[in-house]
């Protein structure tokens, strides 16, 4: 098997190269890559690269993910989330290859308590939310084979994440608040890249299952809650904290504007996938702690 890999040094992309390696040749590329484009703005470019790899499987872990500079740049959210995976999914047609994409809770009204299930109307809010729906709308079009995967709130060890931040911020300053009426679910770049892989090599052999599927860890949590269940795991580990895990302040998304608007309810309803692929979504909690011993240990 032929595997394009496309974002190979985002935080999914890094875990998906380990994770993709076994199913065959992986051709892992990022927006510097030379001998094959993997800038995702080179739309020629792009459609040059996949004709010439000639891949069984395109997995796109590239995206334009600035939600709030997306406000003053839509033109360019929109060449990277929507125009480049339309000429992903026309080109996996032609070779007929699978597209696997990755996309957002963002493309709901962000709403309500329910999580959001895979045919819940989509009522996007801002240009990046409309921006990967559009990209999501293209691939289901073209017809082509594909995987859509809509998750929330990645981390990884790798690179800057909310759960970095909270500690940097808890040892430098006197006191923190952080929004505690956003709803979600944290999830690994290592739970991604591992169901990832595995999904491949079921629809690759059963294609009646490929589709648009939701992906996060159990249970749910805020922002606020979040960064007290950090804190209270780097306490654990002898972290010295200015701000310990119950002095952290909980506010309302209306103290913390921000330039594009963010959606309360951001949980994900995963049993279409579970069911699926005969899978068991660890707690959101598990893969944290386990990010949190990586980075604590460094």
């Amino acid at each position: 098997m032929r595997v394009l890999l496309l974002g190979r040094n985002g935080q999914v992309g890094w875990e998906l190269q380990r994770s993709l390696a076994p199913l065959g040749e992986v051709l892992a590329l990022n927006s510097q890559s030379t001998d094959y484009c993997g800038d995702l703005r080179d739309l020629n470019g792009l459609a040059a690269t996949v004709q010439r790899f000639a891949p069984d499987v395109i997995v796109n872990a590239a995206a334009y993910t600035s939600v709030d500079k997306a406000e003053s740049e839509p033109q360019q959210a929109r060449r990277v989330n929507a125009e480049a995976p339309a000429v992903l999914a026309l080109e996996a047609k032609r070779l007929n290859a699978l597209l696997v994409h990755y996309s957002t809770d963002y493309v709901f009204a962000g709403d309500g308590e329910t999580p959001w299930q895979e045919a819940d109307p989509v009522a996007p809010f801002n240009v990046y939310g409309s921006s990967k729906l559009e990209g999501e709308l293209a691939i289901q079009a073209s017809g082509c084979a594909h995987l859509i995967l809509r998750t929330s709130w990645v981390y990884a060890a790798r690179g800057n994440n909310f759960a970095k931040t909270m500690l940097r911020l808890a040892q430098e300053r006197d006191s923190l608040n952080v929004i505690d009426d956003q709803f979600g679910v944290p999830t690994g770049a290592e739970l991604l890249a591992d169901v990832t892989a595995h999904a491949i090599r079921t629809v690759m052999s059963q294609p009646e299952l490929g589709g648009l599927y939701h992906l996060a860890a159990a249970g749910e949590t805020t922002w606020c809650r979040y960064a007290r269940f950090v804190l209270e795991q780097a306490q654990a580990a002898g972290v010295s904290l200015k701000v310990s895990p119950e002095m952290v302040g909980a506010i309302t998304t209306e103290a913390y504007p921000t330039p594009a608007k963010r959606p309360n309810n951001s949980r994900l309803n995963t049993q279409k996938l579970q069911k699926a692929f005969a899978l068991s979504l660890p707690e959101w909690q598990v893969g944290v702690a386990r990010m949190l011993t990586e980075i604590l240990e460094k």
